[in-house]
């Protein structure tokens, strides 16, 4: 019935429009009935498919949230939290305190990520994510004792205090690894691959094919960046010149220079997925500072409707880094 009347009231106003102007003001000194019900389904009739177009208009979720108008976005995952470094910048073990974002814009102050806020107190360690060692083949590698793997709330995995001599430093912490192991660091690349242990850090060149690694370099010297969460773990497929082809765990395969440092194995708390989840209860969620998120349906998420895809090419990366300019949080015009 809403159809029929929208139809006719379409109809109407074609020929009202048709109208000499006359006729049309003397239709509006007598306006007829039947005219204004069908004005009146006409506009409903196009609020509704205003509304249909604004609601599928909407973002996608797993889309990624809008940029704040002339402000440069932070680095991913960043909202959170700021740990307060030390005034002198030298690196410390010792626990530093954080200043709690909530999800807010360092800067401007405005909710970026409505989801996150509140949680439980929590101090940061910082992790070394640089493990180079010696480059020459005289050299001895770089050995350090282990001496305490422990929970970090900041992060999945578990981190390792480990020391040599004078110098002692955090870092990622691999599956098998105990107090009392020493762990080896070197940067050589020899003519017959090594044989590694879990723990230990070496060039992708020097590790045989089929070995899993973690904690990977993009580029040489640039620090640890791929597989640093709990149970991560990339395998090297094979070598191409001076090149390692990965694949990660995501099933993407990348290339990247041979000198580029790993850690033998897998990152410890592998078994995450089994003991935290699930959450069990919203004070939880409320605890580990996720606020409320709501329960709106969302509309063609990607979930229904997947389909096997072929896998995307090798991804390739440059040799060594691409210079750039340095990041700043500062607002631009």
């Amino acid at each position: 019935m809403a159809g029929f009347l929208s139809n006719i009231a379409r109809a109407t106003i074609s020929s009202v429009l048709a109208c000499p102007r006359a006729v049309i003001v003397q239709q509006q000194a007598k306006p007829s009935p039947l005219l204004s019900t069908a004005l009146a389904m006409a506009a409903l009739d196009l609020q509704c498919v205003r509304t249909r177009t604004m609601r599928a208009s909407r973002r996608i979720r797993g889309y990624p949230r809008p940029l704040l108008k002339n402000i440069v976005r932070p680095e991913p995952c960043k909202y959170g939290f700021i740990p307060i470094l030390p005034e002198d910048g030298k690196y410390t073990t010792k626990k530093l305190p954080i200043r709690k974002l909530g999800g807010r814009h360092p800067e401007t102050g405005h909710v970026v990520v409505r989801t996150i806020g509140g949680g439980m107190k929590r101090y940061f360690r910082w992790v070394d994510y640089n493990r180079s060692g010696p480059e020459s083949a005289t050299e001895t590698p770089l050995q350090e004792r282990v001496f305490q793997v422990r929970y970090d709330p900041c992060r999945t995995a578990r981190i390792a205090l480990v020391a040599n001599g004078d110098h002692k430093r955090w870092v990622i912490a691999t599956q098998n690894i105990k107090p009392g192991d020493i762990i080896s660091t070197s940067s050589h690349i020899p003519r017959i691959p090594v044989r590694p242990k879990d723990g230990d850090a070496y060039p992708l060149g020097a590790l045989p094919i089929g070995t899993l690694v973690h904690h990977i370099e993009k580029f040489p010297n640039d620090g640890g960046g791929w597989c640093r969460a709990a149970g991560a773990s990339a395998q090297i497929l094979r070598k191409v010149d001076k090149r390692v082809i990965l694949q990660l765990p995501s099933k993407l395969e990348v290339s990247v220079s041979e000198k580029c440092m790993a850690v033998v194995g897998q990152v410890s708390n592998a078994d995450r997925m089994t003991t935290f989840y699930p959450i069990g209860s919203p004070q939880r969620m409320r605890w580990l500072g996720h606020r409320p998120r709501s329960g709106f349906w969302h509309r063609k998420d990607g979930y229904c409707g997947r389909k096997i895809r072929p896998p995307p090419p090798v991804k390739v990366y440059p040799l060594s880094k691409p210079a750039k300019e340095p990041y700043s949080l500062a607002s631009f015009d």
